[in-house]
């Protein structure tokens, strides 16, 4: 997927300046598609370039003019032609598992804390996921369509944390048992 694909994902909810943009796409498909503020700004000029996006000067007062975009039809028609074409499982491409995988090379207690370091924030983005899917998402079946393909997002960052969460713990315990044997 390209950082495009994304930031109009992002996009068609509503209009809204780049900075709303990036505050937007923090608390949405930032969950599970990452680019920092200058990605996404730069992204917003290619895409306007494009044509896929338009933007609109508002001219404010005592502050600086700010630019509002908006998805274009012809943007709305890239996003369906994108959404259309299948997509293949990301590879998996992770430090912890390459850490564990050599592990032993290194003392047990590093790998421990390693694994303890991870659990907490796996932890953390779990709690964040379970916050949101009680303040917005009570009653997925009454949501209307689009609001329930956002759940459907939110509900596989749960299920991922969940299961790392898991892991993290099986892999935390057999360990601990390692080392108590020493």
């Amino acid at each position: 997927m390209a950082l495009a694909h994304a930031i109009l994902a992002a996009l068609i909810e509503a209009p809204c300046s780049g900075y709303d943009l990036a505050k937007r796409f923090d608390g949405s498909v930032g969950f599970f598609w990452s680019a920092s503020h200058q990605q996404i700004y730069r992204e917003l000029s290619k895409l306007e370039d494009q044509e896929w996006i338009s933007s609109e000067t508002i001219l404010q007062a005592a502050r600086p003019d700010k630019k509002l975009y908006r998805v274009t039809d012809l943007g709305v028609q890239q996003l369906k032609e994108w959404i259309a074409q299948p997509c293949e499982p990301t590879p998996i491409k992770d430090d912890l598992l390459v850490k564990i995988f050599a592990g032993y090379v290194a003392p047990s207690q590093m790998i421990l804390a390693e694994l303890e370091h991870h659990q907490k924030a796996h932890q953390e983005k779990l709690s964040t996921y379970k916050d949101l899917e009680q303040r917005y998402f009570q009653n997925p079946q009454e949501l209307p369509e689009s609001t329930k393909f956002r759940y459907l997002t939110l509900l596989n960052g749960i299920t991922y944390e969940t299961y790392w969460l898991a892991w993290c713990n099986q892999a935390i315990e057999l360990l601990s048992e390692t080392i108590e044997k020493m």
